[in-house]
């Protein structure tokens, strides 16, 4: 018997403008999305968050400053105290950040300009739910597109940060913004809260450069929980065995083998080719 496929919400503010993006990818993937309107005070019953890219509220004071306000995010953040998995893309990392789910903040870019273009990211660690797909060190191409996605902590906040392993991705070469050490996307202490200013959701096809971003949303395909209730803590960040340490070399995994890969597949690029870099690499 197939088991039901997982509920991810994706909470809509008013001028989000990547969650329908963010669903299409989820459901590619094997989730089944629900659109989550910012003002609804309960959460459905769901398996993991993501709050999408856009902008929310326009940006006005400050991205992610008023939506974090949204009576959709109280929810949201109980639903992360009991250990449910929320991401947060682009501006969904702007909110978490203004919301205190996730550390520091982020500011304009360093250019003062809006950027939109693939860039390379290093995964600093894979033994977080997120990125277990993923191998440490593996470079993923997955495109920007901000104005205010310059990552900033003050000398002791980063000290914690790296002391406690909360830094899981890193720009690989130019960084596109500015970010104090290069930092693309951070984790909460316990683990089960990310933020990354990249946008994985637009990188899920080989059609479009770059099917790297379903690494990342892969977790997604995995996030089966009944009630908020019932879900056991998280491990903290560095509790968990790496992928590394019990396989060698990276394989794609099941939840790749989706719709969007077949679809490759018939036109000659099948998910084995289209992953075919990282196993190179690995």
């Amino acid at each position: 018997m197939t088991a039901p496929a997982p509920r991810i919400a994706v909470v809509v503010f008013p001028g989000s403008n990547d969650d329908r993006d963010a669903a299409l990818a989820l459901e590619g993937l094997g989730a089944e999305p629900v659109l989550h309107w910012h003002g609804e005070q309960e959460l459905p019953e769901v398996g993991a968050v993501v709050l999408p890219g856009g902008f929310s509220y326009g940006d006005y004071l400050r991205a992610g400053a008023i939506a974090r306000f949204s009576p959709a995010m109280r929810a949201v953040a109980e639903f992360a105290a009991d250990g449910g998995f929320v991401l947060g893309i682009c501006n969904g990392f702007q909110v978490l950040c203004e919301a205190g789910l996730l550390p520091g903040v982020l500011r304009a870019n360093e250019s003062l300009s809006f950027v939109c273009r693939d860039v390379p990211v290093r995964v600093e660690r894979n033994d977080v739910p997120f990125l277990s797909t993923c191998e440490t060190g593996q470079r993923l191409t997955i495109p920007v597109k901000h104005g205010e996605g310059c990552y900033f902590a003050d000398d002791e906040l980063l000290r914690q940060l790296e002391a406690n392993g909360q830094i899981v991705l890193r720009y690989d070469g130019d960084t596109p913004n500015g970010s104090i050490d290069d930092i693309a996307g951070v984790v909460n202490a316990d683990g089960n809260v990310m933020g990354l200013m990249p946008h994985p959701e637009h990188a899920v096809d080989p059609l479009l450069g770059s099917a790297d971003g379903a690494l990342i949303l892969c977790w997604a395909a995995r996030a089966r929980r009944a009630t908020r209730r019932r879900h056991p803590r998280p491990a903290r960040v560095g509790e968990g065995v790496p992928m590394s340490a019990t396989s060698s070399r990276w394989r794609p995994p099941s939840c790749l083998r989706t719709r969007a890969f077949r679809r490759a597949a018939d036109n000659g690029r099948g998910p084995r080719r289209a992953a075919g870099r990282h196993a190179r690499a690995a």
